[in-house]
C-alpha cells in the first residue's frame, strides 16, 4: 500500500523553515508554561503530582498545541470544549483584550469540578486570533467532603462550585467578587489561590508569548503554520489507520461496581469499525448512567476516552492537536456513564476511564497485534486521607493514586510500574514531602512478586506500599478491575488483581475497595497494585529470562516452575534436563490459546 504524501506548504509567502519555526515554538511555549506551573504552585497536587494541562487553542475552540507533560484526560478535549463554551455564552465581541475567563460546569466540560479550565484571548491587530488556556485541579471547590470529590455523591450539586466561562478579570481587572466567591467556598483558601495565581501568570505569559511570535513572522505565517500542523497530523493518523485490516472488533470486559450499588457489575462492550483511513469507537454497548460518581459527560468521558485510545494505536509519537483526530468517530448515546445526562454526579469520573481505555485496544489486539499490548493495571487506586493535623490545627487532604504493571506485547514484557493510560506522565508526591506535609508515614514500597501476568512476554509488575496514620484521619478509597484483572493476551496470563487492606491495630486486615473509612493514629493503609498481563505461553519464555526473574523477585521460584516450567537448582541456576521434562508435561495440559 502506497503512503499517503504529507501535505506541503500552501502559503507561498511562508517558508518551510518559516512553518518548522512556528511550529516548534507553539509546541514550546506550552511546555515553557508547565515548567512554571510546576515552580510556581502551592499545592503538592499540581508541582508534584502535575495534575494540569497547557495549550493553545484556535478561535474555533480546536487545540493547536500542548504541553508534553499534559495529562491525556485533559488534553484530549477540555480546553477547546470549554472555550467552545465561552465563545457560545459572550460572542466573539463580548471576549476583550485584557480578559480572562474560567470554566469548569459539568455540561460543558464532563468531568469534576475541581478541574478549571482558565483561558484568555491572544490578539493581532484588534483581531481575535488564538486562546492560551490551563487547566488545573483546584484542590477543593466546596461540596460535601474535603477535596470535593467523593464516592458518596449522587449529584453534581453536592460537589461544589461550577462556572460556565465567567470572567475572572475583564479588560485586565481582576473581579474582586469572583475571587471573593472562590476564597469563601473552598477549605484550603491560602493554597488554592496561590495554585490560581501560578494557573494566571502562565495563562497570561502563554498569551504574550503567541502574541509575540505572531507579531515576529505574521497572522498569515502563524495560520498557515496552524492549518499545516493540523492537515499533516491528520495524514499521519490516516496512514496509520490505512495499515490495519478494515473490519468490525469487538471487546467486552467490566467494571466491578460504581461505589453504591455495590457488587452490580458494570458492562464495557465496545465495538471498534475501521473502514479505509477512518476508525469509528462505538460506546453504546457501555454501562447506563449510576446513581455514584463515576460518570462523566460525553466530552470529559466517550470522546476523551476514544481519543486517547487512538492516539496510544494509530500515532502514539505525533504532537496531538486538532487534526489528530479528524478521522476518528465516537459513537455515544446520552445515558449512559461516559455520556451522562446534566445533574449526574461525577466526583470520580476519571477511576473508570482507564479500564474503557484499555478494552477498546483490547479490541484491536488481533487487527494490530504490533501495537495493541495485554491488559495494564487500568486502576487509578485512589487513597485520598483527610483529617487535621495535630501539629497546626489545620485541615490537610493528600490525595494518592497507585502505580502498577502495563501489558505485555509481541516482542516485550510489559513496562512499568507506572500510572494508567489515563495518567500521561503524571508523577508520585515523594514519600518524604508527604511525610513532611501530613500526618502520614510511609513504611516502605516494593515489588509485587508475581504480580505481572505470565507468558513468553511477562506483564509489569505492581507494587504494594504501606502507609501508617500518625493522627486520627478517613481514608477515602476507589479501586475497580478485582473482578476483571488485566487480560492476558495469546495465552498469557492475567495481573493480580488489585485490592486494599485497612489493618487495624489488634484486628484481622479488611479488604476493601471503595468507601471512605475512619482511621486511628497507628492503623495502617497496604496499598497493592496489579500487574499487567502476559503475551503467549509462558513456557515459551526463555529460561534465562524466568532465571533472571527469580533473582530480581519479579517472579517467585515456585512460580518459576509451576507456571513457567523452569525447574531451578539450589543456586537458582535452571536445570536443562528437568526443565525440558516439566515443560512437556505442562504443555500437555495447557489450554489452547485465547484472546
Amino acid at each position: 500500500m502506497n503512503e499517503p504524501t504529507l501535505p506541503a506548504v500552501k502559503d507561498a509567502a511562508a517558508s518551510p523553515i518559516t512553518m518548522e519555526i512556528i511550529r516548534h515554538s507553539l509546541l514550546a511555549i506550552p511546555n515553557q508554561i508547565d515548567v512554571n506551573i510546576t515552580r510556581t504552585a502551592y499545592s503538592p497536587l499540581i508541582y508534584e503530582y502535575k495534575d494540569y494541562a497547557v495549550g493553545v487553542v484556535s478561535t474555533e475552540g480546536r487545540l493547536i498545541s500542548q504541553c508534553q507533560g499534559g495529562i491525556p484526560i485533559f488534553m484530549a478535549n477540555s480546553l477547546g470544549v470549554a472555550v467552545r463554551n465561552g465563545l457560545d455564552l459572550h460572542g466573539r465581541d463580548g471576549i476583550e483584550p485584557g480578559d480572562v475567563l474560567i470554566c469548569n460546569h459539568s455540561s460543558v466540560l464532563g468531568q469534576h469540578l475541581n478541574n478549571v479550565v482558565m483561558y484568555s484571548p491572544v490578539f493581532s491587530g484588534g483581531e481575535l486570533v488564538a486562546f492560551m488556556a490551563v487547566l488545573v485541579h483546584w484542590i477543593d471547590v466546596g461540596g460535601m467532603v474535603v477535596g470535593s470529590t467523593s464516592i458518596s455523591t449522587t449529584e453534581i450539586y453536592q460537589e461544589g462550585l461550577q462556572f460556565p466561562s465567567v470572567k475572572l478579570w475583564s479588560r485586565g481587572k481582576p473581579s474582586k467578587d469572583l475571587y471573593g466567591i472562590i476564597e469563601s467556598n473552598t477549605r484550603f483558601p491560602r493554597m488554592l489561590l496561590g495554585d490560581v495565581q501560578a494557573q494566571l501568570s502562565g495563562c497570561l505569559l502563554g498569551r504574550d508569548m503567541i502574541g509575540a511570535l505572531i507579531e515576529k513572522y505574521s497572522l498569515a505565517a502563524f495560520r498557515a503554520a496552524v492549518q499545516l500542523m493540523w492537515d499533516r497530523s491528520e495524514a499521519a493518523a490516516r496512514a496509520a489507520i490505512s495499515r490495519i485490516p478494515d473490519g468490525v472488533y469487538h471487546a467486552n470486559t467490566f467494571l466491578d461496581d460504581d461505589g453504591i450499588d455495590i457488587g452490580k457489575r458494570l458492562p464495557l462492550d465496545i465495538v471498534v469499525r475501521v473502514d479505509g483511513d477512518e476508525m469509528t469507537v462505538d460506546l453504546s454497548g457501555v454501562a447506563p448512567q449510576v446513581r455514584g460518581s463515576i460518570n462523566s459527560g460525553r466530552e470529559g468521558g466517550a470522546v476523551t476516552v476514544a481519543r486517547i485510545a487512538f492516539k496510544y494505536l494509530v500515532a502514539p509519537d505525533d504532537p496531538p492537536n486538532d487534526g489528530s483526530f479528524r478521522a476518528l468517530h465516537v459513537v455515544a448515546p446520552e445515558g449512559t456513564f461516559l455520556s451522562a445526562r446534566p445533574g449526574a454526579a461525577m466526583g470520580l469520573y476519571s477511576s473508570p476511564l482507564p479500564s474503557v481505555i484499555d478494552t477498546v485496544t483490547k479490541a484491536l489486539v488481533d487487527a494490530a497485534p504490533e501495537r495493541a499490548a495485554a491488559g495494564h493495571h487500568g486502576n487509578f487506586g485512589i487513597h485520598t486521607f483527610a483529617g487535621r493535623d495535630p501539629a497546626t490545627g489545620e485541615l490537610y487532604v493528600n490525595i494518592n493514586s497507585c502505580i502498577g504493571g502495563w501489558g505485555a506485547m509481541l516482542g516485550r514484557d510489559g513496562s512499568g510500574p507506572f500510572k494508567t493510560m489515563a495518567h500521561g506522565d503524571t508523577l508520585d508526591v515523594p514519600f518524604e514531602a508527604q511525610e513532611a506535609l501530613y500526618p502520614l508515614r510511609i513504611e516502605g514500597q516494593w515489588f509485587r512478586t508475581d504480580s505481572g501476568g505470565a507468558g513468553e512476554f511477562r506483564g509489569g509488575l505492581g507494587l504494594e506500599k504501606l502507609i501508617t496514620a500518625l493522627a486520627p484521619c478517613t481514608v477515602k478509597l476507589s479501586w475497580d478491575r478485582s473482578g476483571c484483572p488485566p487480560w492476558g493476551i495469546r495465552g498469557g496470563g492475567e495481573g493480580a488483581p488489585a485490592r486494599a487492606l485497612i489493618e487495624r491495630c489488634g484486628k484481622p486486615p479488611e479488604v476493601r475497595y471503595k468507601g471512605t473509612f475512619q482511621l486511628a493514629a497507628g492503623d495502617k493503609v497496604r496499598v497493592m497494585t496489579s500487574g499487567g498481563g502476559g503475551y503467549g505461553s509462558p513456557l515459551e519464555r526463555e529460561p534465562a529470562r524466568v532465571v533472571r526473574d527469580v533473582q530480581l523477585g519479579y517472579v517467585s521460584r515456585e512460580a518459576a516452575e509451576s507456571v513457567y516450567g523452569v525447574v531451578l537448582d539450589g543456586n537458582g541456576n535452571a536445570l536443562a534436563v528437568e526443565t525440558a521434562r516439566l515443560r512437556k508435561e505442562l504443555c500437555q495440559r495447557e489450554p489452547e490459546p485465547t484472546g
